[in-house]
């Protein structure tokens, strides 16, 4: 399998003449550079002008390894092929790596690029990604493999350190400025001598291309240092090169580590490449519509940095999103009145660490009295209510406070709790909303703190614990009794002034003090509710199909007029399939010719067919837009302007990527979509398709921020979008 590695992009806050005459102050020999060993030229390329210096090389470089590797291998250093680009003109220095040797059994690949900064040509910024696929290696794969992500991580913060070195070397030296490549011609017509500074370090800055990156091939498996060198913070008194400080901001394109570090924290560099490739991943297949980072990083987190995993849990959680209008849910919910009077919980400051801190006093909770007065759904709208909330409130901590906050702590006070708690249709709305949390909300919670736990609560934790995730319980600190009051208890993770008054502390706690609810508020519908009924059954536009095998998924839309256009939104949660628009030659009928059932157990709708086998292509319907794949985890939108009026069809049908040989009779062949679909009169085609605009289909607010041009084209309608209509079918890959 191939590793693949991105780092984010690294900020030097000085001009790319200035951090190119640093790289060279490192050769012929560098002592801190050990682990390059010479090199031989290959092929050079320099232009008349001295804007382009091209220079391959084949570089030798020390095997950072275990010596019984070494002698099994029988080598002490590796070859690798190395190409330099130097454009002074453009102002960018390029460099591609590949090893030589033990190329049948190893593939490096490294680019990096260093340019100037898009907003301050004052700045330079560095990129770097890698691939490492390891195909056989003496049975050794798993070391190799552990030697790289070691070297990969020590270099960053080695590579570090030798450009603030040189820097600082350049500014005690008195070079504080260099000016950028002139057009010799040019510079001929309009100055006639030149600083003899300049030339000096312009002849010396030809040996860059192809000396001052001859490490950095190697830096991911060798330990090679300078090509994975990051941002200086060095200043000088006697500098002429003025540093700006700019407090960093949400990124419209690509990473920055200022960014990273000020927003999500202290990432390592693999933590910070998977973050990258997911990331990557989103903007190709939810453009638009993408999360904030610090929602992506969540996430991964939770899935252990495995990309894969946590990209299936997010896409999940997407949709569910898309199909409960939660983005919406902070500015449409109103909490009930039984709620806000009977439900014992709400925020109270926050904690030593700046997280916002909610205070439940669950053995004050009627569960029975709330479920019958209000519902389970309410219930659960109203915790989704919070931990939105909590998300709103950790993204304003982490702006005024100057430092990452992703999560908040959460203190539940279990006195009064007994066995009237244990009630089992209540027990059974908390597993499900446990559920629903845990897969929505991974790591939200910063520590749980559970005080005086009553003798009863061995028994709730067994019901519940199994549902919690592991992560998360490491999180919980349960005390019984007065313990929580002792100098490890509270005190420890909240400040004396803000411990709530009902435990003891000085801080007035406005939080309802809960109660049994009057029975007078009892609905009569809540009272016999059926257990299996869904815990979030709330209107949305989309709607869910199972698409099986051999029995395709079709939506029919009624066509009044020519100039119509169809429009369609929908998400695959399950599988691959493939989307086709028809259209009949004669008017079809609303009613379908074939619905396939599912089963209740497995959640959703069947397939519903209106296109009959024996209709032929051509003769009885027509193709209006050709079959598009569609993978699992793809957001797709997209139109079609109508040519006539007529019964057209939305064709959603199986597709089996795997491709097996076999067809075992047991394998499930079923795929899962997610879609909304609305037909809009030609009246509101005003000439282009940007102009077509839908206010049923809302933004994300989880994407505020981070996805700049999409705010731009929303439209005028509060929490909606334009949909995304530049051409007629548009899938998010």
């Amino acid at each position: 399998m191939v590793q693949k590695y991105n780092s984010p992009v690294r900020v030097y806050k000085y001009p790319f003449e200035l951090v190119m005459a640093a790289y060279e102050k490192r050769f012929p020999t560098c002592k801190m550079i050990p682990v390059f060993l010479g090199s031989d030229i290959m092929n050079e390329f320099r232009s008349e002008d001295g804007a382009e210096h091209v220079v391959e090389r084949r570089c030798r470089l020390n095997v950072e390894a275990p010596y019984l590797l070494k002698k099994i291998v029988g080598v002490d250093h590796v070859i690798f092929i190395q190409k330099n680009t130097l454009n002074r003109r453009n102002r960018t220095l390029t460099i591609e790596a590949n090893n030589e040797s033990f190329s049948s059994r190893i593939i490096i690949n490294e680019n990096c690029h260093y340019s100037v900064h898009t907003e301050n040509p004052m700045w330079t910024c560095f990129e770097q990604d890698a691939s490492l696929d390891i195909k056989h290696f003496f049975g050794f794969e798993s070391t190799v493999e552990k030697i790289a992500m070691k070297q990969y991580t020590q270099n960053i913060k080695k590579g570090k350190e030798v450009i603030e070195y040189y820097i600082n070397e350049l500014l005690s030296q008195g070079i504080t400025h260099i000016p950028p490549w002139n057009d010799p011609k040019l510079k001929a017509a309009t100055v006639e001598d030149a600083p003899s500074q300049d030339s000096g370090l312009r002849s010396r800055s030809d040996s860059v291309s192809s000396q001052h990156s001859q490490h950095s091939q190697a830096s991911l498996i060798l330990g090679a240092t300078a090509a994975t060198i990051h941002r200086g913070s060095i200043s000088s008194p006697d500098s002429e090169v003025t540093e700006v400080r700019v407090p960093p901001v949400e990124p419209r394109g690509k990473l920055d580590d200022d960014y990273i570090q000020r927003f999500l924290g202290a990432l390592t560099p693999v933590e910070e490449s998977q973050l990258i490739r997911l990331r990557q991943w989103l903007q190709k297949t939810h453009k638009g519509k993408i999360p904030k980072d610090a929602h992506i990083l969540r996430f991964l987190r939770a899935r252990d940095f495995n990309v894969e995993k946590a990209r299936e849990m997010l896409v999940h959680s997407l949709a569910w999103r898309k199909l409960h209008n939660i983005d919406r849910l902070l500015d449409t919910y109103e909490i009930p009145p039984v709620i806000k009077k009977y439900y014992p919980g709400g925020w109270h400051y926050c904690d030593k660490e700046d997280r916002p801190l909610y205070i439940l006093r669950m053995g004050q909770m009627d569960v029975k009295g709330l479920m019958k007065s209000v519902g389970e759904e309410a219930i659960l709208r109203h915790v989704l209510y919070v931990n939105e909330e909590g998300l709103r409130r950790a993204a304003h901590a982490t702006s005024k406070r100057g430092h990452p906050v992703s999560a908040c702590t959460c203190i539940v006070d279990l006195d009064g709790l007994s066995m009237r708690h244990v009630w089992r249709p209540g027990v059974r709305a908390l597993l499900r909303i446990i559920e629903i949390v845990e897969a929505n909300y991974p790591e939200t919670m910063g520590r749980l703190l559970i005080v005086r736990a009553p003798r009863v609560f061995p028994v709730l934790w067994t019901l519940v614990s199994p549902f919690i995730d592991e992560n998360t319980r490491k999180k919980f600190m349960i005390y019984g009794g007065n313990d929580y009051q002792s100098a490890g208890g509270l005190v420890e993770f909240i400040d004396s002034q803000y411990i709530p008054d009902f435990l003891g502390g000085d801080c007035f706690c406005d939080v309802p003090d809960g109660g049994l609810v009057p029975k007078s508020l009892y609905q009569e519908e809540l009272v016999d509710k059926s257990p299996d009924e869904p815990p979030l059954s709330v209107d949305s536009l989309y709607h869910t199909a199972h698409v099986v095998k051999d029995y395709p998924h079709e939506k029919l839309i009624q066509v009044p007029q020519k100039g119509c256009v169809i429009t369609w939104d929908f998400d695959i949660l399950k599988g691959d399939v493939t989307f086709t628009v028809f259209r009949c030659r004669a008017s079809r009928s609303t009613d379908p010719i074939h619905q396939h059932h599912v089963s209740s157990a497995t959640g959703g709708i069947g397939s519903v067919q209106y296109i009959d086998k024996s209709m032929v292509v051509g003769v009885d319907i027509s193709i209006m837009e050709p079959p598009h794949i569609c993978r699992d985890g793809d957001s797709v939108q997209g139109t079609h302007v109508t040519s006539q009026a007529g019964s057209y069809i939305l064709q959603w049908k199986y597709f089996d990527s795997a491709k097996a040989s076999f067809d075992f009779p047991l394998t499930s062949h079923k795929s899962k979509v997610m879609y909304y679909t609305e037909l809009l009169p030609s009246e509101a085609f005003r000439g282009s398709m940007s102009s077509l605009q839908s206010c049923q289909s809302g933004f994300s607010s989880l994407s505020i921020g981070t996805n700049h041009s999409s705010q731009s084209g929303a439209s005028s309608c509060p929490s909606r979008r334009n949909h995304l209509l530049t051409i007629p079918f548009q899938i998010r890959r």
